[in-house]
């Protein structure tokens, strides 16, 4: 049965890119199932301490880290500082991610090259960094952010789109490895989430339109959709759930109806 009242309770939990959007309200629903949680951004901002504060304001413990994953070493400074401020990584949410919009044709190397950094190396380093402890303590819950591009990629996002499957490739290969030692890794996949990435493409109109046209329930969703997911994950109901692909997204993967 799925009961989260306090369910997480002593657990420390990282999510990445959490002073806003989706990573916002995961690390908020994280700290209402009672666990410890880190803030993370790339730099101190008023939206990631207002995040902080109403999670701290829950009862639990809170500590803000900052740091851009696409820097050598800092994927590491995370880890050790959150571990300082909480206790060692318990529940690991790999949220952050960076997105360059470029038609297939106007390829921009440098721009490709930070993609990869911050969505595939900085997730490779912090898991493979973390499910040691993980697996000494006989418990773990580590939960990359897809997106629904793994199935249906933006036409002018295909590099994103890539260093997403990569993510997906390396969760589950991760969890075949370590699935019998209590630690489970599972990949959530989001479809168009009104978060502030978005809010550009979406005000125009005709757009909107189009891309509501392409999801099977023809709506967006909101960051809150995401969170049902991700505590049932971390939770204990979601303890014989591991490797898997799940879609957030009102059927957009499907592909067009």
């Amino acid at each position: 049965m799925l009961n989260l009242d306090k369910e997480l309770k002593g657990k420390s939990a990282l999510v990445t890119g959490s002073s806003r959007g989706i990573g916002a309200a995961m690390v908020k629903a994280l700290a209402m199932a009672g666990a410890n949680v880190a803030v993370h951004s790339v730099g101190p901002s008023e939206a990631g301490e207002a995040v902080r504060k109403e999670c701290a304001s829950l009862g639990v413990k809170t500590c803000s880290l900052h740091g851009d994953l696409g820097e050598k070493d800092v994927p590491t400074q995370l880890l050790d500082a959150c571990a300082e401020a909480l206790g060692a990584v318990d529940i690991l949410v790999l949220n952050a991610s960076i997105q360059f919009r470029r038609e297939w044709c106007d390829w921009h190397t440098e721009e490709a090259e930070t993609m990869l950094r911050v969505n595939v190396r900085a997730s490779a380093e912090m898991m493979t960094q973390v499910l040691p402890q993980m697996q000494k303590a006989g418990w773990g819950r580590v939960v990359t952010i897809g997106s629904v591009q793994q199935n249906v990629p933006n036409p002018a996002m295909a590099v994103y789109a890539a260093t997403k499957c990569a993510q997906l490739s390396m969760a589950k290969s991760f969890a075949l490895q370590v699935a019998a030692d209590g630690v489970t890794i599972n990949n959530l996949a989001p479809g168009v989430i009104q978060t502030d990435r978005n809010v550009e493409a979406l005000a125009d109109e005709s757009y909107r339109q189009k891309i509501a046209g392409l999801i099977p329930s023809r709506s967006f969703g909101i960051p809150e959709d995401c969170t049902g997911a991700l505590l049932m994950l971390c939770s204990e109901a979601g303890r014989y759930i591991t490797g898997a692909d799940i879609a957030i997204d009102g059927g957009m993967g499907l592909g067009s109806h």
